[in-house]
C-alpha cells in the first residue's frame, strides 16, 4: 500500500482530536456476529487495529466504544486493549457520548466518531470529525468528513489511528520505535 496523502482540511480537524470513539459492529468487526450451537456470539477483531488502537493511547488520545450492542466479547476485547471507557446497550448513544464528553472534559470538536450504520449518523455529525469505513452505508459515507479505504473490520481503524497520529506529529515517532 502507498503512504496516503491526506486534506489538509483533514489534517486540521484531525490534530484537535483528544477522544476517539468507535462503534463495534462494522467498524471494529466485519458487522458479522455468529451464535455458536450453545447460544455464544462470536466476532472477528483485527490485529493491526488493536495496535492502533493503543498506540493512539500511548499518544494521549483517548478511546471509547459505543455500541447498541450487549457482548462478553467486546468487554473482554476492550480489557485486553486497555480501553477503560466502553459503552454496551446504548440505544441513546447520544446520551453516553455526552456523559463521556462531560466526564474526560472534551468539547466535541475534539471528539472523531467512527460509525458505519444510521444510527451512527447522529454522533459523527456532533463530532469535529465523522469518519465511516468504506462498506458502511451509503448515506453515512455521504455525510461523514471521510471513509477509510479498508473494510470494517479489515484494518479500517488502522487507518484512522495512523491518520490521526500523522495530524498530530505522532506517526514518525512510532515508526522509529520499530526501525
Amino acid at each position: 500500500m502507498i503512504k496516503p496523502h491526506y486534506s489538509e482540511e483533514l489534517l486540521e480537524k484531525a490534530a484537535r482530536i483528544k477522544l476517539l470513539i468507535c462503534d463495534v459492529d462494522g467498524v471494529l468487526s466485519n458487522g458479522q456476529v455468529i451464535i455458536g450451537n450453545h447460544g455464544e456470539e462470536l466476532k472477528t477483531f483485527n490485529i493491526k487495529d488493536g495496535f492502533g488502537l493503543k498506540s493512539l493511547m500511548k499518544h494521549g488520545v483517548e478511546v471509547a466504544i459505543i455500541t447498541g450492542r450487549n457482548s462478553e466479547i467486546v468487554a473482554k476485547r476492550c480489557q485486553e486493549l486497555s480501553i477503560q471507557h466502553y459503552y454496551q446497550g446504548q440505544q441513546n448513544k447520544i446520551a453516553a457520548y455526552t456523559e463521556l464528553c462531560e466526564k474526560l472534559s472534551i468539547q466535541p470538536f475534539e471528539v472523531c466518531h467512527v460509525g458505519d450504520d444510521l444510527p451512527d449518523l447522529p454522533l459523527m455529525r456532533r463530532s469535529g470529525l465523522g469518519v465511516t469505513v468504506s462498506d458502511g452505508h451509503w448515506f453515512v459515507r455521504e455525510h461523514a468528513d471521510w471513509v477509510t479505504d479498508s473494510k470494517g473490520g479489515h484494518g479500517a481503524v488502522r487507518e484512522i489511528t495512523d491518520m490521526i497520529l500523522q495530524s498530530q506529529s505522532g506517526l514518525e515517532s512510532l515508526h522509529r520505535e520499530y526501525y
